[in-house]
């Protein structure tokens, strides 16, 4: 797939549904990634509280706090990604995800910097974030951008810590 890229802010109800459409497409890469990685990602994303996340998902990331972001390929929704605060200093980045058709177009990458770039624009210290330790190219991307690998910066359910890849970036 080739064609003009573009990431905006998701704003509006449709562009909020297609973002909640992504998002539910994550979970079930995630779930689906392997059977080893299926309970941790039911540990974390269970099916009820996922749908109440995705419920409240406008208001948990809204500005000036947050942002929602959604990459267009074509003016096709591909991708999403957004952050939240943790604390006035810092902000979390969660939920980047890409379509599978989109993959190796850069959306993942423009994504993750326009992420960056809005919470330094927002005035954070620092942006956290996390993925499974099986997802080695987000690991790479990550690490491209600038990330520091870390240990984990909030409190995660027993048995979990060892899955997951922590990173941290001072602005």
């Amino acid at each position: 797939m080739t064609g003009a890229l573009h990431i905006r802010p998701a704003t509006s109800p449709a562009d909020l549904d297609a973002v909640r459409t992504l998002c539910w497409e994550y979970r079930d890469y995630l779930v689906s990634f392997s059977p080893e990685h299926r309970p941790l990602m039911e540990t974390f994303y269970p099916e009820e509280g996922y749908a109440r996340l995705m419920h409240g998902i406008a208001e948990k990331h809204a500005r000036p706090r947050g942002i929602i972001l959604l990459a267009e390929l074509d003016d096709r929704p591909v991708g999403c990604g957004m952050t939240h605060a943790l604390n006035d200093e810092d902000a979390e980045i969660k939920r980047v995800f890409v379509r599978a058709e989109a993959r190796g177009t850069g959306a993942g990458q423009a994504l993750s910097q326009a992420l960056v770039d809005q919470a330094r624009a927002d005035g954070y210290a620092r942006v956290f974030l996390d993925t499974s330790a099986d997802f080695k190219g987000a690991q790479r991307l990550y690490e491209r951008l600038g990330f520091q690998a870390r240990g984990p910066y909030a409190e995660l359910p027993p048995d979990t810590a060892d899955k997951l890849v922590f990173y941290e970036l001072k602005l």
